[in-house]
């Protein structure tokens, strides 16, 4: 099947509502004032998936007033600035650095972590690209690089082979980790080129972010099982979005069907304390009940692993339901997925 060259789709991105009357109800309105604090982008593909202006998939990209409701968060709760040595990268865990390749995005994600520079941060010089290689080749306990952005994907084939084969010819580094949007949002991109050039650099590994099983349309499913095939593993970071994937039933039908294209569900992300985002937050109980009621109901290799990223730069930490309801005399007394009690020992 041919597809629409990728460059084209983004090139007659919708940056505007009043450019989406197919799914706008009458008298819609976003306020002009939400796009001059955050930028709104939607690639054709994505906004032929919008069916409504209030399902699940609009919700994620088209701006809302309650964008302005900042309740106290912040641009940069994660503290990737005051993390970041030189342009480009952020050290937060010893052996790993995320590297910030990009500054484009297939769509502008109204729940973003990165939401005070998506649409509107410059891409790196050539300069800051070669200070940041360098960083990481000067750094010898550095063993593993994710590529981020933005989105990594949305580089073009012989710019993005440059940057995987310098960073490959560097001994210390171990694994390539790449961050995408793109096999969700604009799977045109993932070409017979592009898969054949990113099969070069193996150990890599692509963790790419599907929310909704609307998504998993087949040119998605093409897309993904293309650089399944070309040895890539591919693992999905979902966000648990209010209004959008906060139920049970969303998730485990999500999760059913990224197996069947050959994605293992990787992360469940809790929404990150952005300013701008606050009306996409779930609570942390509602979370892990979601969690429980997937236990049993799917298998292990389905089931993502719940994840909170600490404000302050803390990092990831999981998050898991409750099982053990008490410890008593050398037992633990555990509730099974279906509510029932046992009796295991504590001690080999």
């Amino acid at each position: 099947m041919a597809y629409p060259d990728w460059h084209d789709i983004l090139k007659n991105g919708i940056t505007n509502v009043r450019d989406l009357p197919a799914v706008l109800p009458p008298g819609f309105k976003s306020p002009a004032s939400v796009l001059d604090e955050y930028p709104m982008f939607i690639n054709t593909y994505f906004a032929g998936l919008i069916a409504r202006a209030d399902d699940a998939l609009a919700r994620q990209v088209i701006p809302d007033p309650r964008e302005l409701d900042d309740r106290g968060l912040v641009d940069d709760p994660l503290t990737e600035n005051r993390q970041s040595p030189v342009a480009g990268v952020i050290h937060r865990y010893p052996d790993r650095v995320v590297f910030l390749v990009s500054n484009r995005c297939a769509i502008l994600c109204r729940f973003c972590m990165r939401k005070r520079l998506a649409g509107r941060s410059a891409a790196l010089t050539a300069a800051e690209i070669a200070a940041a290689l360098d960083y990481i080749r000067e750094n010898k306990n550095i063993r593993e690089v994710i590529l981020s952005g933005g989105d990594p994907l949305l580089l073009e084939d012989d710019k993005l082979d440059h940057i995987l084969a310098t960073i490959r010819g560097i001994d210390h580094v171990q694994v390539i980790r790449i961050h995408s949007r793109v096999p969700c949002a604009l799977p045109q991109r993932i070409t017979p080129e592009l898969a054949e050039m990113l099969k070069k650099y193996h150990p890599l590994y692509l963790n790419i972010h599907f929310n909704h099983p609307d998504e998993v349309t087949e040119t998605a499913a093409s897309a993904c099982i293309r650089l399944a095939e070309a040895g890539i593993p591919l693992g999905s970071q979902t966000v648990l979005l209010k209004n959008v994937n906060d139920s049970a039933g969303v998730i485990e039908h999500l999760m059913r069907r990224l197996l069947n294209i050959r994605v293992k569900p990787y992360y469940l992300h809790h929404p990150d304390l952005v300013r701008g985002t606050a009306h996409f937050r779930v609570a942390v109980k509602d979370g892990l009940a979601i969690m429980q009621s997937l236990q049993g109901r799917l298998s292990g290799s389905a089931i993502p692993r719940y994840m909170v990223d600490l404000p302050a730069g803390g990092g990831k930490i999981p998050l898991s339901p409750e099982f053990v309801r008490e410890t008593k005399d050398g037992m633990m007394i555990v509730k099974n997925f279906a509510g029932e009690m046992f009796a295991y020992p504590l001690d080999a």
